[in-house]
């Protein structure tokens, strides 16, 4: 009766019986929702351990549970995931293409629930390159500013991240070394079509290199490989060499040594 008392006088015109249940449906939901984001947080723990244990297929596993989340944080490392399991040497052609397509979606909500994300933005610009593999020459030139907008804004967010400074150097990589007809159909696609430098390309991988040494064993290799564009052999024998002795954790690190 007290507690009614209390809420009449703040202008509430409740009857004993909704009040009740008013406050029974505020208790209960308010502890629902504790309880899930709870299990996010024991979703996104249990991800990351796999993630660093190199289990691929246990990761994706756990996390396709989760594909319908609103959570950008579960969001972004299922498109991780997705990709990861794609890029398997195990995985059919088949579902390897259709986990490429499925990644991107990933991301792309993933960036819809949280644009201030900077994974999101990360693995949309990689999951998005993907796709390009698929859709041709023209639509992969086509994407290839907005995958770069997408990396900057990554680390805008978060500056020291060297996975993304590292794919920044790819892009610059590839447009550096991009063969003459493929200039071309860049060239009808924009009034300046994009272009690079393996000089800009190895100033981001050493950028990357700066901002978490040894941390990836492409970007040893990526090193290694601008050198040898520069024709600089005694730095290209240096960053090759780190490349084959990193440990192969995962099967990208296999295919770089």
């Amino acid at each position: 009766t007290q507690v009614l008392r209390k809420s009449l006088q703040k202008g509430l015109v409740l009857s004993t019986g909704s009040f009740l249940v008013y406050e029974a449906h505020k208790l209960i939901f308010g502890f629902a929702e504790v309880h899930a984001s709870f299990k996010v947080e024991e979703v996104i723990e249990q991800a990351d351990y796999l993630y660093g244990s190199g289990e691929t297929e246990k990761l994706y596993r756990l996390l396709v549970q989760h594909k319908n989340s609103d959570d950008a944080e579960l969001l972004w490392r299922l498109a991780r995931a997705s990709r990861d399991l794609a890029q398997l040497s195990s995985t059919s052609a088949e579902e390897k293409k259709q986990l490429t397509y499925d990644s991107l979606q990933y991301a792309k909500k993933a960036l819809e629930k949280n644009e201030s994300n900077s994974a999101a933005h990360k693995w949309f610009g990689i999951c998005l390159s993907d796709v390009g593999d698929y859709e041709g020459i023209k639509t992969k030139i086509g994407n290839a500013i907005v995958i770069k907008e997408h990396f900057q804004r990554a680390i805008e967010l978060n500056p020291k991240d060297a996975t993304t400074i590292h794919l920044i150097g790819i892009w610059c990589y590839s447009f550096a070394e991009m063969p003459w007809y493929q200039r071309k159909i860049a060239a009808t696609l924009f009034a300046t079509p994009p272009t690079s430098t393996f000089q800009e390309a190895l100033r981001y991988f050493h950028m990357a290199e700066e901002a978490d040494p040894n941390f990836y064993s492409k970007n040893l290799l990526f090193l290694g490989k601008t050198y040898l564009k520069l024709n600089n052999k005694k730095m290209a024998l240096l960053w090759l060499s780190k490349a084959k002795e990193y440990p192969a954790q995962t099967e990208e690190d296999k295919q770089v040594r």
